[in-house]
């Protein structure tokens, strides 16, 4: 199976940000034009991109509608996007739009016969996101924790027709400390099969190579490291490609 890396686009208020620990105060802009942010990185290489609308998490509904289309105006690549997506209609109207993958989190915790269905109705378009704090589920944009263990809700999905589970442990998150193997590697046997990708801290190329050694963990989500220049985007597309 090949290996991927999903370069990040967070999106607060129409900007591509960064956070620390997922603090909408802790934001660092790094792009006021995501269009063109998305487009460099197609053209860095990157097969492709993961967006977040952080407003939307944090809402409970879509927010950075323009941004996104903006985005996906910008590339050929294909584009998974998560935050703030609740039910059907949304999930329509993005892949209408031309998302590749959506991404279910909270929605995900609360309401897995929605997921099911839409697993059923999308096929390989539906993909859940586990965000956990001490290896427990954090919803609504991170704001709210649960009791409920991270590889407990990723085996919930083992049979369900997920494409992916993106886990991404929030207290490392933006922080450069390096990607939680050991948690990730948690939730790729609870999920028995399905493709987990690692985020949350990727501090280089050592993330990259620890991934690719991790078995069922098919990618990587690379957000502060690479706009602070801390990973080469040449070196770590060689390094997934095998070359």
């Amino acid at each position: 199976m090949s290996f991927t890396l999903y370069p990040a686009i967070d999106l607060k208020d129409g900007q591509c940000v960064r956070l620390v620990k997922g603090d909408m105060l802790s934001a660092t802009v790094f792009s006021l034009k995501p269009g063109k942010q998305a487009a460099a990185w197609q053209a860095a290489g990157f097969e492709w991109i993961h967006v977040v609308d952080l407003n939307g998490a944090f809402e409970g509904q879509p927010v950075n509608y323009a941004a996104v289309t903006e985005i996906l105006s910008a590339v050929k690549v294909p584009v998974q996007l998560g935050g703030g997506i609740r039910d059907r209609r949304q999930i329509e109207r993005w892949i209408e739009a031309g998302v590749t993958r959506v991404i279910l989190g909270t929605v995900a915790a609360r309401n897995p016969h929605l997921v099911r269905d839409m697993a059923c109705a999308f096929p390989g378009h539906i993909a859940v996101g586990i965000d956990a704090k001490d290896f427990k589920v954090a919803v609504q944009g991170w704001a709210e924790d649960t009791h409920m263990d991270a590889g407990e809700l990723a085996s919930r999905y083992r049979d369900a027709g997920v494409a992916a589970i993106i886990f991404t442990d929030v207290g490392r998150d933006g922080t450069g400390q390096g990607i939680n193997i050991e948690q990730t590697a948690r939730v790729v046997a609870a999920a028995e099969g399905v493709p987990v990708i690692a985020s949350g801290g990727l501090a280089g190329l050592g993330d990259v190579e620890a991934c690719m050694a991790t078995p069922g963990i098919t990618g990587v989500i690379c957000g502060r490291a690479l706009y602070d220049g801390k990973l080469s985007p040449r070196e770590a597309l060689a390094l997934a490609r095998g070359r």
